[in-house]
């Protein structure tokens, strides 16, 4: 690691643009995010869709091979996807890393019986459809926290404030994070600050946000943001690498994941897409190796969280009525 900071990164091409009579106009102080992680650092890493302990044995064994630094691994399947033993061996692995595991959390509109989801409009979305989707997402929460996992996903609203309210009344451990799904995130910085009282500990929003966006959500939220710097295909098939330094500087404290495009999708996983899962889990490691290799030759690979860190700091929420 260097000592530069993201605020005095060297912009891709700075140099010979400016030698050339075509330099960018200087970046702006205001746009920089004041925010930080507790305990230090603007950003950690994620790497996501890692479907179950082989994929997982894959992340980690490439993540060595390369040096690529993880403080997060997500699964996007869902906890009722996965046996005990499963959930089991991936939070002893990646404990012993010192690694936040996230799973998704219970059923979602997708895969329900309603066709909103397949009509033009998407509408409903991911979300829980109904009392009985509600509750498997909550059971879902309450298994895998026994099970020892510490970070779920969730994709609905009402799923987010249900679970906040039972991580407040202990139900659930009081250190559980809460992670918003990219596929509800929010575009706005009303929303966002909405989804941080309703309990998100860390918020992905869609990889389609401009930079200035990010800077109007800084502007009333610090909660930790999550953004793909390369994202599937299913949402957007994004690849902003060359905007890594800038992303820091404007949504700090964020989470860079390392998605993929041109792949299929992987959920529901199972056996029979286990060639593709495995292969695709270790090439999200090189993604991000490709992605801090470009932060440190901008001068723009200080500033990491310590590994092992994971809790969002003090945030604003609704108040629980009793």
């Amino acid at each position: 690691m260097t000592d530069a900071s993201a605020t005095a990164a060297r912009r891709p091409g700075e140099q010979v643009l400016t030698t050339l009579g075509l330099n960018a106009p200087a970046l702006d102080p205001a746009d920089a995010s004041p925010h930080s992680f507790p305990g230090g650092g603007r950003w950690r890493t994620e790497i996501p869709s890692c479907e179950g302990p082989e994929a997982l044995a894959v992340v980690l064994k490439e993540a060595s091979r390369m040096d690529v630094p993880i403080h997060r691994i997500s699964q996007g399947s869902g906890v009722w996807m996965l046996s005990d033993a499963e959930i089991t061996e991936m939070v002893e692995a990646t404990g012993e890393r010192d690694i936040e595991l996230c799973l998704f959390t219970g059923p979602r509109g997708t895969w329900d019986i309603g066709g909103s989801t397949r009509t033009d409009s998407r509408g409903a979305g991911l979300r829980a459809r109904g009392h009985d989707a509600v509750a498997g997402c909550v059971e879902d929460a309450v298994r895998a926290t026994e099970l020892g996992v510490k970070c779920l996903l969730v994709a609905d609203e009402g799923v987010l404030w249900t679970l906040h309210r039972a991580r407040t009344a202990g139900i659930i451990p009081a250190d559980t994070t809460l992670k918003v799904s990219a596929l509800i995130g929010p575009v706005n910085p009303a929303a966002y600050a909405v989804y941080e009282r309703l309990g998100a500990d860390s918020v992905n929003v869609p990889s389609d946000l401009t930079l200035d966006h990010l800077t109007e959500i800084r502007r009333v939220s610090g909660a930790p943001m999550d953004m793909y710097i390369e994202a599937p295909d299913d949402l957007g098939g994004y690849v902003r690498m060359y905007e890594v330094a800038e992303l820091i500087r404007r949504g700090a404290p964020l989470y860079l994941k390392f998605g993929l495009s041109k792949a299929p999708g992987i959920y529901p996983y199972g056996h029979h897409m286990r060639e593709l899962t495995l292969a695709t889990a270790k090439e999200r490691v090189r993604r991000g190796r490709l992605a801090l290799d470009l932060l440190a030759r901008h001068g723009a690979d200080g500033d990491m969280a310590p590994l092992g860190s994971r809790m969002p700091g003090d945030l604003q929420r609704f108040e629980i009525s009793s």
